[in-house]
């Protein structure tokens, strides 16, 4: 289950870390119609750690129940989120209108939503009052994407000059930092992960706290190895993509191995109008890219276009590429093919012996993606039975959430065992992942770096020291 929302309350102020919609199976979804455990009208701040859709989605239902207060994200975040959520309120009028009931909000809760929204930079510090500030550090997770650090003063009755006296005396300053999403880093288009050393608590994503992704060259040589035996059995190779980072890591990765004739130019569809609009995003904000690809821009080349790649915006655009002879490539939304256009690609070549269909991002349990992945067939799409056949493959280093090992390192960074950091984190809270994921990434933490760790139940409250 998805759906990240944490709230935090310090001397009267009441601030929230994500407001995401739960997604994966319809128990899920149903929590989406639940009321908040909290008053909205209570709530003073909002911060917006990404912008997918499992940590912004109930935020216009946010504003829709009484929040008025301020919401901070990063620039990016930002811009990013303007073109998701009125993409996803067309879901939830769908999903309204099928399902006969009241839509969870309305168009009028987002532009609401979206006039609350400032966007910072990473490292700028943001002053809430009452002792209390906050921080955006770079996640390298999408584009935006971000750490936030919340810190408060242990003692206010202990006088303290200026923000330099309490940066020196870490007694009197806590500071807590959710991770929202961890990046995987190298990424061809990112920076890496921000490595936090002076946390006293920490509240980290657990995705793959149990997986190990493949290492970069491997992940490479698998990638030309896939679409290599597709081309070369003339099937179609479908990607369930999701609209921020893997279509445009995609795009980067096919429009490097086409110029280096690593794989033969065949047609590639990006049929997602979400995507393309994330990708125009993309290009507007080069400024969060890596040095790498900055050069890559500067020097002229157009890293998100190539010969033979086609974006398909109107649904008969999306419908002309059945008309395009095999082999091709497919890259659709959505990334757990949990609507959107993947799934009539699904419905039309799965059961094909000759195409495959290769998984590239997390897939939740519960959603279509997760059950072909598995092996299930056959599935029922659309209303139609449909036996899967092709092939199924799994590069899960192509994900933009950190591993085990990596999520463990940045964990580390803050007990002191790498020699750089102050070293006093007390407690690791382990979220976002399943059951399974979580309680494995809380043991080792526990056992590898001495550190307390819990995986809390949803509801969970914790009175920190």
């Amino acid at each position: 289950m998805t759906g990240a929302n944490y709230l935090l309350e310090n001397n009267g102020t009441r601030l929230l870390v994500d407001c995401g919609l739960n997604q994966g199976t319809m128990y899920a979804e149903e929590l989406n119609y639940q009321p908040f455990p909290y008053d909205p009208k209570e709530i003073n701040y909002v911060f917006i750690t990404h912008s997918h859709i499992d940590h912004i989605g109930r935020l216009p239902k946010l504003y829709k129940d009484g929040f008025h207060g301020k919401v901070y994200a990063t620039i990016a975040t930002r811009d990013l989120v303007e073109v998701a959520l009125p993409d996803n309120l067309n879901k939830i009028l769908e999903e309204a209108k099928q399902m006969a009931h009241e839509p969870l909000f309305t168009k009028k809760d987002v532009a609401g939503l979206m006039s609350l929204v400032e966007g910072v930079f990473y490292n700028e510090p943001i002053e809430l009052g009452n002792g209390m500030s906050a921080v955006f550090h770079d996640a390298g997770h999408i584009l935006g994407s971000a750490i936030v650090e919340i810190r408060w003063q242990a003692n206010r009755q202990l006088p303290i000059a200026n923000r330099q006296a309490r940066e020196e005396n870490f007694s009197d300053i806590i500071k807590i930092f959710f991770s929202g999403d961890l990046g995987n880093p190298p990424t061809p288009l990112l920076r890496p992960t921000e490595q936090i050393r002076d946390a006293d608590y920490m509240v980290v994503e657990s995705a793959y706290g149990d997986r190990v992704h493949e290492k970069r060259e491997e992940r490479k040589n698998r990638l030309v190895s896939i679409i290599t035996e597709t081309i070369n059995r003339k099937g179609v190779l479908m990607i369930p993509s999701f609209a921020v980072e893997r279509t445009q890591e995609l795009l980067f990765t096919l429009n490097e191995l086409f110029n280096s004739k690593h794989i033969p130019k065949v047609p590639v569809f990006v049929d997602s109008p979400l995507a393309i609009k994330m990708t125009e995003v993309y290009r507007k904000h080069s400024e969060y890219f890596n040095k790498e690809t900055a050069y890559l821009i500067d020097s002229g080349d157009d890293v998100f276009n190539f010969p033979d790649l086609k974006l398909t915006i109107t649904t008969e655009e999306s419908k002309a590429i059945n008309d395009v002879p095999a082999p091709k490539i497919i890259i659709a939304g959505s990334g757990m093919s949990q609507g959107g256009r993947i799934i009539h690609h699904e419905r039309r070549y799965l059961s094909d012996p000759k195409s495959t269909i290769l998984f590239i991002g997390y897939q939740v349990d519960g959603s279509l993606g997760r059950r072909i992945q598995k092996g299930e067939s056959p599935v029922r799409i659309l209303g139609e039975e449909v036996a899967v056949n092709c092939n199924i493959e799994t590069i899960s280093s192509y994900s933009a959430h950190a591993d085990q090992p990596q999520l463990l390192r940045w964990v580390a960074a803050s007990t002191g065992r790498d020699g750089n950091s102050v070293g006093h984190l007390k407690k690791a809270f382990v979220v976002q992942g399943e059951e399974e994921s979580a309680k494995t990434l809380a043991n080792l933490i526990h056992d590898n770096l001495g550190v307390e760790a819990v995986a809390p139940m949803g509801g969970a409250a914790v009175e920190l020291d």
